[in-house]
């Protein structure tokens, strides 16, 4: 297989590499349920972490290598990354020429409601490297120009072929959820992210629900494939990482997010990012563009 990816393939892609070898994240502009990010690295680069979303990807230099359920794995240029919510990972490069690749991290609701339909459950894909040209090029069709805003219309078309790529790769999808049990855990989304640097307890969701708290707790995993817990404490980071790469301080951004204290925050930022708030904003400032398409 060719060390990198053919740059021909991706339009907007070399406008990204005035720095080869430099280390950085370049974070390109959202959509509601997606983010984009492109990566490079050498050596070692994240401590292991997890995420509560999708994060689908390609490898575009090197080789990528990450310890995934037990076992140690690698991606060469052109391969697809799978990598399902809340399973521990940790990430870098796996040769000494470095690494390069862009990923999609992508909400779980967004593909629940795509095959909600055709009552399919979140798919759940064991193999976390996948040689797939045609799943690769879906998603360089989101990851191709990180300076460009994705719009209502090609989301739509994008999420509709990733969430039949990744059922078809999943042996056994889950069983779906019905109506009135997604209903409710959309509700308990809902609070949670309309609260989220409050302290919510279960009784409020309980309220809000219908639900007892247990009951809820596993339709709102079967939903969003975490647990309300998780979500509200990734919802305060996510506030918490925009308010660090604008470059506020992070005694102020731990105050405004809801955590104890500056501490409190950055052992939660590293479990869930792979890296202390200082590394991330250092190599936010190391990347040439650093969020591009910023509006």
């Amino acid at each position: 297989m060719d060390q990198d990816v053919n740059s021909h393939a991706f339009e907007g892609l070399e406008r990204l590499c005035t720095q080869p070898g430099a280390d950085g994240i370049v974070i390109a502009s959202g959509f509601p349920g997606i983010e984009r990010m492109e990566a490079r690295f050498s050596g070692k680069a994240f401590e292991p972490h997890r995420h509560d979303t999708y994060a689908l990807g390609v490898t575009m230099k090197g080789v990528q290598t990450f310890s995934y359920r037990g076992a140690r794995r690698f991606s060469m240029p052109g391969q697809v990354l799978v990598l399902h919510p809340d399973e521990e990972h940790d990430g870098g490069a796996g040769s000494d020429d470095g690494l390069q690749y862009r990923m999609l991290y992508l909400e779980p609701a967004l593909l629940r409601e795509c095959l909600e339909k055709e009552r399919i459950g979140l798919p759940f894909v064991d193999e976390p490297v996948i040689g797939d040209p045609l799943l690769a090029g879906t998603l360089l069709e989101a990851l191709g120009e990180l300076d460009r805003e994705l719009d209502e219309l090609f989301v739509d078309d994008f999420v509709s072929r990733v969430a039949g790529a990744l059922a078809k790769h999943a042996k056994t999808p889950e069983r779906p959820l019905g109506n009135v049990a997604w209903q409710r855990a959309r509700l308990a989304r809902d609070y949670l992210e309309a609260h989220a640097t409050e302290a919510v307890r279960s009784g409020e969701l309980e309220t809000v629900t219908g639900l007892d708290r247990f009951s809820l707790s596993r339709h709102f995993r079967a939903a969003f494939a975490t647990s309300p817990h998780r979500y509200l404490l990734m919802r305060r980071l996510q506030q918490a990482r925009a308010m660090i790469g604008a470059g506020d301080g992070l005694s102020d951004v731990a105050a405004a997010t809801g955590f104890a204290d500056q501490s409190h925050l950055t052992r939660h930022f590293k479990k869930a990012y792979g890296m202390t708030p200082g590394q991330w904003a250092s190599l936010r400032r190391a990347s040439p563009q650093g969020r591009i398409g910023a509006r």
